[in-house]
């Protein structure tokens, strides 16, 4: 356990530490990167060069030191973290290259007020959670052999490419070896990991994409939407123009085991109504959730809605309307933010507008109900404010941020 001399230094450090927490972790990205590049991979270059990545560091550094006395209050996000490493591949060996360079940067940030003793207590304090991710990430690599039959990279063929809408494409996957793939949980992801030898930060790049279907120990689909800069002298997205520009029928691929701790629970007892939000991309985790619930034949209302800008970017609208036909008790709701005149004419979505309150109530009885939602940070902030202002309890509210988690008001999560 951590000492109550460290607790004590480490929660009295909190506050100038959250003044300064993004050039903390701006300065330790630039060290580690300099001083140990091969970590490079672990990371992406987009979040790296939008500062979303720093950002969610420096939220996690803040909370850790802020609540260091009741950890148990940071557990969902040290699970999260867990299973962010365990799908990359961090090993125990990685933690005292990330130690060293932290320790280094907060010496250099705060200079003078750096104490030996305040060093020390934030060496303890670091330790010590990297030896409970470590525990926790060992666990999960046991499942991912036990359970799914591979740890690490394990080569599949690419089956099937389908275009999903103007910039959504998935990909169908089975492994090379002919053996089968354990079945994943609804909503968990996959990394990929692909071949980039002129990229900066080494030989591969890897990413995590949800699984769009069920589980079917037979096959693996991602559904990927094209990435471009977000802003001047960013990067597009590596990995989704690969998949959509290059990666085609027979090729190979590596794939890490399924995970991820957004999950359905397919033999939760609750009869409330599951609403599963999605907007956007964020639909596929959704999807393998809607998947999941109609080949168990939950016994309880399912309500999926889904927002998009308009119908050519609007992916899976059939096959989520077929499977919601296969469970009677499935009401579908598709919302527009800008449909087209065509959108119109063919009766493409539901409603138009942003989702909001008054049409969780035209959907709801009340608000007694379980919400999993997903799509970009505006659509989730919105999503979660609306909860919040209706009163949802946090434990009914489930959420999956794609990059750096992100801080909703709903869930409370500082990091």
């Amino acid at each position: 356990m951590i000492s109550p001399k460290t607790i004590e230094i480490v929660k009295q450090s909190a506050p100038v530490l959250g003044e300064h927490a993004e050039d903390l972790t701006r300065l330790f990205y630039k060290r580690m990167f300099e001083g140990n590049p091969e970590v490079k991979p672990f990371f992406n270059a987009a979040h790296q060069h939008s500062g979303g990545q720093q950002r969610a560091l420096a939220g996690a550094i803040v909370a850790y030191a802020t609540h260091i006395d009741k950890l148990e209050a940071l557990g969902p996000t040290a699970e999260l973290i867990a299973h962010k490493h365990a799908s990359l591949g961090v090993k125990a060996e990685h933690y005292p290259i990330v130690g060293k360079h932290l320790l280094a940067a907060i010496k250099e940030l705060l200079g003078d007020a750096a104490t030996d003793e305040l060093i020390d207590a934030w060496a303890e304090a670091y330790g010590f959670l990297a030896e409970l991710l470590i525990a926790r990430e060992a666990q999960l690599y046991d499942h991912h052999e036990n359970h799914h039959g591979w740890t690490g990279f394990r080569p599949f063929r690419v089956i099937k490419k389908i275009i999903e809408s103007d910039e959504i494409t998935s990909v169908y996957m089975e492994p090379v070896d002919g053996g089968p793939v354990g079945e994943h949980l609804p909503g968990q992801y996959i990394t990929i990991r692909l071949s980039n030898p002129g990229g900066e930060h080494g030989e591969t790049t890897m990413r995590n994409y949800s699984v769009s279907i069920g589980p079917n120990r037979q096959q693996l689909r991602i559904s990927v939407k094209r990435e471009s800069a977000g802003q001047a002298g960013a990067p597009d997205g590596f990995a989704s123009n690969t998949i959509h520009d290059q990666i085609d029928v027979n090729d190979e691929v590596e794939i890490g085991p399924p995970c991820g701790e957004f999950v359905l629970d397919v033999n939760d007892p609750a009869k409330r109504p599951l609403v599963l939000l999605s907007g956007g991309v964020g639909i596929t985790p959704l999807l393998s959730m809607l998947h999941a619930a109609v080949d168990h034949k939950l016994d309880r209302d399912i309500v999926f809605i889904h927002a998009a800008r308009h119908g050519g970017v609007h992916a899976f609208g059939q096959e989520v309307r077929s499977l919601a036909k296969g469970h009677g008790r499935t009401k579908v709701h598709v919302r527009y933010s800008d449909p087209t005149d065509s959108d119109r004419r063919e009766s493409r979505f539901d409603s138009e507008g942003l989702v909001d309150r008054a049409l969780l109530e035209s959907l709801l009885p009340d608000s007694n109900a379980d919400f999993y939602f997903c799509g970009p940070g505006p659509f989730m902030m919105a999503v979660a404010n609306i909860l919040r202002d209706w009163g949802v309890p946090e434990s009914q509210v489930r959420y999956e941020s794609f990059g750096p988690k992100l801080s909703l008001v709903a869930s409370g999560d500082s990091a």
